[in-house]
């Protein structure tokens, strides 16, 4: 006697599967019906598998952050090491947050995985979207990770129309059917090679036209995030002098010894930059307080004992460094303990990273959170929280302040030791200028109506990607316009 799953069951959560089709997996995401039919739609319209496109195939690795200063640089001569994040949907790579290796390692214990222009780069480990492609330019030089793999092709049209191919939604669900692990998803590379692709020359182009066209919006509201700077200097009356040629006389400086006498003997904080910084904010037009004075709270946080996180939601979220979205705190990208812990949160709370192994990024990652928590929400180590005494500063004024190149500069100025930290003693004493109130306002108001322009232009690039994408897929499948 058969039995017959009832109508008004989703058919995608309560489903049956001969045990005959259960060869090789067990687990039940793998024979939801929706994507078994979409893996039988794309197999009627091609025979290919991305197998028949790889000439050569290298997984990367990554080096000991234990031997960093062996094995990491910040120079620029250093080589670009890609990592999942840089990685785009868009299948160009993104190196605004790129890590880089010295040259040593990049031509030694990483040699096999040294890149070539014209490869194509697949994400094949870690949560979230599965196989996220991007092509490799001409004449880049770099290296991978190992959650990602370098697949050298024909040419650099091929990895091109593939990228846009596996970065559909379609491919993406076809290539999370045949990850396995449940904490960090993995592609092997049997599986990986197994995924179906149409491959369309039209498809190559229909995307590029759809990644331009993104671009232009992203660049336009780009163009006006970096007017922030300017239009807060200036009502700050605060004017930044060209920086000197880079010649050697100029990288030399001298300080006395009552300087650096009770303080800091790193010869970077003292860098001569600092100085003209620090010079242009005290002929500002307005008065100067610390940034200590400016806060009723500026603390690190604490991050509990590995034993003290729960792996399921509870009555006490932590706010770590991956709740960090676009300008802002996202409540639903958080950790959560077992117990309470200190130093509870609130609306209009501004986070700084206070701790990072690139020392490049600390002070530099500046978020406020717009939002009053539902619970009682702390926060991690990592990261210092600054609240504005409102009857001091507006705390977007302080938020717009702390986020210009200016004072990111001045809070990384502040960091110590090899992994690099800032301490809360060490930027309470950075002076900032305190306007009046109706200026605050201003430089507030202003500010935010900048952002909330680049923030609607990046969306509305975003949705038409997304719906290019749709258009692209009903074609490669038949059901569009050809």
């Amino acid at each position: 006697m058969s039995y017959t799953i009832p109508k008004t069951v989703n058919p995608n959560k309560i489903f049956l599967t001969p045990k005959s089709e259960t060869i090789r997996r067990w687990d039940p995401l793998y024979f939801i019906p929706s994507v078994v039919a979409l893996e039988n739609k794309i197999r009627s319209v091609t025979p290919h598998r991305l197998r028949d496109f790889v000439l050569h195939m290298a997984g990367g690795a990554t080096p000991s952050t234990t031997q960093a200063d062996i094995h990491y640089t910040e120079n620029s001569d250093g080589v670009p090491f890609i990592r999942v994040q840089n990685l785009s949907t868009t299948g160009k790579l993104d190196l605004e947050d790129c890590k880089r290796i010295t040259r040593n390692t990049h031509n030694g214990l990483l040699a096999r995985s040294r890149l070539t222009g014209g490869e194509l780069l697949v994400k094949i480990t870690g949560v979230g979207r599965m196989a996220v492609s991007s092509v490799v330019p001409e004449d880049f030089e770099g290296n991978i990770n190992q959650h990602i793999v370098a697949i050298r092709t024909t040419n650099i049209e091929t990895s091109e129309t593939l990228a846009a191919y596996l970065n559909l939604d379609i491919a993406e669900r076809l290539a999370s059917r045949r990850a396995t692990g449940g904490t960090r998803p993995a592609l092997d590379y049997p599986a990986l090679l197994s995924i179906p692709v149409i491959f369309n020359e039209r498809i190559r182009k229909l995307f590029g036209a759809a990644v331009k066209q993104y671009e232009e919006k992203c660049n336009k509201a780009l163009a006006l995030l970096n007017n922030i700077d300017g239009i807060l200097l200036t009502e700050l009356g605060i004017v930044l002098n060209p920086e000197p040629a880079n010649m050697i006389a100029n990288r030399i400086f001298f300080r006395s010894l009552s300087e650096v006498t009770g303080n800091r003997l790193d010869p970077a904080y003292f860098d001569a930059r600092f100085s003209r910084l620090l010079a242009a904010i005290q002929k500002s037009d307005h008065e100067l307080i610390p940034l200590g004075k400016a806060c009723s709270f500026l603390s690190n946080g604490k991050t509990p004992a590995k034993e003290e996180y729960s792996d399921k939601p509870t009555l006490y979220p932590i706010i770590k460094v991956a709740s960090y979205s676009g300008d802002t705190i996202d409540l639903e990208k958080t950790d959560f303990a077992i117990l309470p812990q200190p130093y509870i949160v609130h609306k209009s709370d501004i986070f700084v990273l206070s701790a990072a192994h690139q020392p490049s990024y600390v002070g530099r990652f500046v978020k406020q959170l717009d939002e009053e928590p539902d619970q009682p929400t702390s926060f991690v180590g990592e990261l210092i929280c600054l609240r504005p005494n409102p009857s001091i500063l507006i705390p977007y004024y302080l938020f717009a302040l702390l986020s210009s190149s200016v004072f990111q500069s001045l809070l990384n100025r502040e960091k110590r030791g090899q992994t690099s930290h800032i301490y809360p003693y060490d930027i309470r004493q950075i002076m900032i200028p305190r306007p009046k109130f109706e200026v605050q306002q201003r430089i507030a108001e202003g500010v935010r109506q900048i952002r909330s322009k680049a923030k609607d232009l990046r969306q509305q690039g975003e949705a038409e990607l997304y719906e290019a994408k749709r258009s692209i897929e009903n074609i490669i499948l038949g059901q569009g316009d050809n």
